[in-house]
């Protein structure tokens, strides 16, 4: 199954962190478009510990793609306990101190404010746990929140496949209908070509000058190479066919294939420019501008693959 590099995923797990205290880590990812794997994890301090082996993981799961992990701590409060066993009486004490000195030395330094005050390390009596606790944890939701990172990627996935794969059958269209022309078309373009190699062989030029047979004959030469040159597209639309079954079937094997489709839409915009510039009547000429607006509109598509 081919994956979208667009996508987001999300899982918690909550901690508990003794008595009645509990906190619930929550990991966020998301990723967008890019050429290769760009990783950026933003993390609290508890849950630092997790960042490398969330790397490993996402190496592993991950070839391309922007992707972006957040994890927040949300800390619940415990229930039942008094505003003063809260307070770290001992830190509290020490800040008052600290406090009282710098307004003794600058007094219109200004009392703290409250919200100041419990932001201060170590003020409010916070249950913790072990740092393995806050690891084990942080992975455990890193983990589900990439699984539903790549199912949403996977379901942008599926519908990139079924727009690839009518394009993909709009181009055996177009060339199902035109490999069919060829032959009138070479029959017409001959007929043209007769017309004017009699007029060369007639022996006399566009100025009415007298033409030697030297001159005639390499005048024949140069109209047949021109000929042979111009119509026969044959080869073009053979590798067109090759690249088309190339793309089929690297769409149905799945997995990461957005760079393979991306060289391979090149080699078809290649074959469709050919047959463009060699094109000696109309409907070649209308079928390569359309297939080249398909395989545009693949491009477009398969920038989005992984």
């Amino acid at each position: 199954m081919i994956e979208s590099m667009t996508g987001f995923g999300g899982a918690s797990r909550q901690i508990h962190l003794g008595g009645k205290a509990y906190a619930t880590v929550a990991v966020e990812c998301r990723s967008v478009n890019s050429r290769f794997l760009d990783l950026n994890i933003r993390s609290p301090e508890e849950c630092r510990s997790a960042e490398m082996p969330i790397r490993e993981m996402v190496t592993k799961q991950l070839s391309r793609g922007k992707v972006e992990f957040r994890i927040n701590v949300h800390r619940e409060a415990e229930q039942g306990l008094a505003a003063t066993e809260l307070l770290n009486k001992s830190a509290l004490d020490g800040l008052k101190s600290i406090e009282a000195s710098i307004l003794k030395e600058m007094p219109n330094a200004g009392n703290m404010r409250m919200g100041e005050i419990l932001k201060w390390p170590g003020v409010i009596n916070e249950a913790r746990a072990d740092d393995a606790l806050w690891r084990s944890a942080t992975l455990e939701a890193a983990n589900d929140a990439l699984m539903a990172l790549k199912e949403s990627r996977q379901g942008e996935g599926r519908a990139l496949f079924s727009v690839l794969m009518e394009r993909v059958v709009g181009i055996r269209g177009i060339v199902a209908t035109i490999e069919p022309l060829i032959p009138e078309i070479i029959v017409a373009h001959q007929a043209k070509l007769t017309e004017r190699l009699t007029e060369i062989l007639t022996g006399v030029d566009a100025q009415g000058q007298a033409v030697s047979k030297n001159d005639i004959s390499d005048r024949i030469r140069q109209e047949v190479v021109l000929y042979g040159v111009r119509i026969d597209v044959a080869e073009e639309l053979s590798r067109l066919k090759t690249h088309l079954d190339a793309v089929e079937s690297a769409l149905k094997k799945g997995g990461p294939v957005g760079k393979r489709l991306d060289f391979l839409m090149q080699e078809l915009n290649r074959e469709a420019n050919t047959l463009g510039s060699k094109s000696v009547s109309q409907e070649s000429s209308n079928a390569s501008i359309e297939i080249k607006l398909l395989i545009e509109q693949m491009r477009e598509q398969v920038q989005n693959l992984e």
